[in-house]
C-alpha cells in the first residue's frame, strides 16, 4: 500500500517531468541558406533544422533567456539569448539565438535583458517571413 501511495505521488507531481529543459546549444541544431521569398521580393535565411530540433517540435520544453519586449502593446515579445545590443536583431547573432513568444494573457511585465526561464510548447517554422524560426507556444514564466 505505502509503494501504490509513493507512485501515486510521483504522478500527481509529474507535470515537471513532461517538460524538457533546453538550451541555446540544443536550437544551435540548424543551418541557413537563403531563399528567395516574393513577399518581400528578397532573399532570406532558410532555416533547415537538424534532427535534434526536430525531435523538440511540439514538445513542452523551458529555456532560460534575456526577455526582449519588442513592443509590449502588441503582445510582442522575444526570449533572446543575449541581452538586446547583442541579440540577432542589433548585434550579429543568428537567427537560432532569439524564440518568439506567444505569451499567455496573464503575463507579468518584463524589463528588458530580465533574465527569465520561459515555458511553452516549441514549434519550429521554416516559411512564414512574419515569425521567427523558434517558437514558444502558451509561454508562461516557469518558477525552478
Amino acid at each position: 500500500m505505502i509503494r501504490l501511495t509513493i507512485i501515486l505521488l510521483l504522478f500527481i507531481s509529474a507535470p515537471g517531468w513532461s517538460q524538457t529543459r533546453i538550451t541555446w546549444d540544443n536550437l544551435s541544431d540548424v543551418s541557413f541558406t537563403p531563399k528567395y521569398f516574393k513577399e518581400v521580393d528578397e532573399d532570406l535565411l532558410y532555416p533547415s533544422f537538424g534532427a535534434s530540433v526536430r525531435a523538440l517540435d511540439g514538445e513542452e520544453v523551458y529555456i532560460q533567456g534575456y526577455m526582449l519586449p519588442m513592443a509590449p502593446d502588441e503582445d510582442c515579445y522575444i526570449l533572446s539569448r543575449f541581452p538586446f545590443a547583442a541579440c540577432f536583431f542589433c548585434g550579429g547573432s543568428g537567427p537560432e539565438s532569439v524564440v518568439e513568444l506567444q505569451l499567455k494573457p496573464d503575463h507579468p511585465e518584463f524589463d528588458m535583458d530580465q533574465v527569465v526561464t520561459i515555458r511553452g510548447r516549441l514549434r519550429l517554422n521554416q516559411d512564414d517571413i512574419n515569425y521567427c524560426n523558434y517558437i514558444l507556444e502558451e509561454a508562461e514564466v516557469y518558477e525552478e
